[in-house]
């Protein structure tokens, strides 16, 4: 075992339920800066509805290999009316869930699993909404994604993302009971991917809504209020000073090159670094590790253009926003990724060719920083063998295949919270190389 947090910190009740109708949540992701969001959003549910109550039992995927977790996820699960995963694709540990989740899969109102294995996928469940022949039969959102991938080689995430778009065309040839139930599901990755408290709040009352307070449970409310998600762009600029994100590169420009505050930034000689971002972390407000990167850069001179990408595939705004759009040129003099992934494709699939053609083109030099995430920063550092081995393949092997040079861990976790811990020391040794 490399973790040794409990998974007992994650798990919150009401102070005090009264008469209102308590539902229980249990979730298990890879990414643990949806751990302070998610916390957020029901601690702000049980403090401010009237009528509804939310406990909820939280897992990071790698806790899981410990038996005593696993026989709590299992207890958890046999309780709980809405079960949530994301990012399952460790082989043997999504063996687990659904060992674990299937057998109650018909008795839970809901189970919304985002971006997994297959076999984690077809534990979703929502109405009518199903994709448990996923993989194994012709259906039209299973069709969508497999074409999708075929023409684009983008990734389950990325294919999503298209899909919600093009969701109109696709609901109009199910029927009318699939079709809410699939749009709830698409509703779902919405707020799912907006990550904010404030979307994932709104996205258990929707759950709680459409597929619990139906009328049947007796002492239920049988209506729930949200508001629909909140929506960000999916891919575009971000600057910690900036008062909205970016996703055109002349406007970032036209605002960077205004700034009062950092004179020496503004300097044409001066050295322009890209920053490869998650959307992820900046839409949960785990963000303090990039807000240090942009910082310490540009107190060492640089100027900074950081780009985020909502799916996997960052390729697409290191080409969008890393070039001058007057003459196509570079922009930046190097690239420093923080996101720890390839640079096009996510934990199951990669695109390296993809990758490799649009670094190639760029034709500078790219680094991958990583956080921490299967470790808390006091179990790396008092590890004898170091960062996790499943992190060194996935977020230091798999990125030199690319090209990645210098793998350097930036940011350690908090174990209580989740939330990324800039690591300054090594942040300023990634500024100043």
């Amino acid at each position: 075992m490399f973790t040794h947090v409990k998974p007992t910190v994650r798990h919150i009740s009401p102070d005090t339920l009264g008469e209102r109708f308590l539902i229980k949540v249990v979730y298990v992701v890879l990414e643990p800066q949806y751990q302070s969001a998610l916390s957020a959003a029901v601690r702000s549910i049980n403090a401010n509805n009237s009528q509804l109550a939310v406990e909820v039992s939280g897992y990071l995927i790698e806790e899981l290999r410990d038996a005593g977790n696993y026989e709590a996820f299992k207890q958890d699960i046999a309780a709980a009316n809405i079960f949530i995963g994301s990012l399952i694709f460790i082989e043997e540990l999504a063996e687990k869930v659904v060992a674990a989740v299937q057998p109650h899969r018909d008795r839970l109102d809901a189970a919304v699993v985002f971006p997994s294995m297959p076999q984690v996928m077809r534990l979703n469940k929502l109405g009518s909404f199903s994709m448990a022949q996923l993989g194994q039969s012709k259906s039209a959102i299973g069709e969508f994604m497999k074409k999708r991938r075929q023409k684009q080689g983008s990734g389950f995430e990325d294919a999503m993302l298209k899909l919600l778009r093009t969701l109109p065309k696709v609901l109009k040839y199910l029927p009318v009971e699939k079709a809410q139930d699939a749009r709830n599901f698409m509703l779902s990755f919405q707020y799912w991917l907006g990550g904010s408290p404030e979307n994932l709040e709104n996205f258990l009352l929707m759950l709680a809504d459409r597929y619990i307070l139906d009328g049947s449970v007796e002492g239920a409310p049988e209506q729930m209020d949200y508001q629909d998600p909140v929506t960000y762009p999916d891919i575009g600029i971000w600057h910690p000073l900036a008062p909205a994100m970016y996703e055109d590169i002349r406007e970032y420009l036209n605002w960077y090159d205004s700034r009062r505050d950092r004179p020496a930034s503004r300097s044409e000689t001066a050295p322009c670094i890209g920053l490869v971002l998650q959307r992820t972390h900046l839409v949960t407000g785990d963000d303090a590790h990039y807000v240090a990167m942009v910082q310490e850069l540009e107190y060492q001179g640089a100027r900074v253009i950081p780009v985020f990408a909502g799916g996997l595939d960052f390729s697409k705004p290191v080409e969008e926003y890393f070039y001058n759009p007057l003459n196509q040129e570079p922009l930046v003099d190097a690239v420093v990724s923080l996101t720890g992934f390839a640079l096009v494709g996510g934990p199951a699939r990669q695109d390296h060719p993809k990758a490799i053609d649009a670094l190639k083109k760029l034709n500078r030099p790219y680094m991958v920083s990583l956080p921490l995430v299967f470790q808390t920063t006091e179990e790396w550092e008092d590890s004898d063998l170091g960062l996790h081995p499943i992190q060194v393949a996935l977020q230091m092997a798999i990125p030199e295949l690319d090209g990645a040079i210098e793998p350097i861990v930036v940011s350690g976790r908090d174990g209580m919270t989740g939330r990324a811990i800039t690591l300054q020391d090594r942040v300023e040794a990634v500024a100043q190389r």
